[in-house]
């Protein structure tokens, strides 16, 4: 099990969100999915991925 798998529906959209906004910004579009995304979060581990979502939270970046 990955830890993305722990996190709630609300984090893992918020989370999705600021790794499309910010490390995949100059991706080709048809690149940038959830499955991608997924893969990047996967990569950067939890404790970042842990800070990342707070960042999204204070900055009120949500998922549409």
């Amino acid at each position: 099990m990955t830890f993305i798998n722990t996190l709630s529906q609300q984090e893992r959209d918020t989370l999705r969100r600021v790794v499309k906004l910010t490390h995949m910004k100059h991706y080709p579009n048809d690149f940038v999915n959830n499955y991608e995304t997924d893969k990047m979060i996967e990569a950067i581990g939890p404790e970042v991925a842990g800070r990342m979502i707070k960042v999204g939270i204070d900055q009120n970046i949500m998922s549409k």
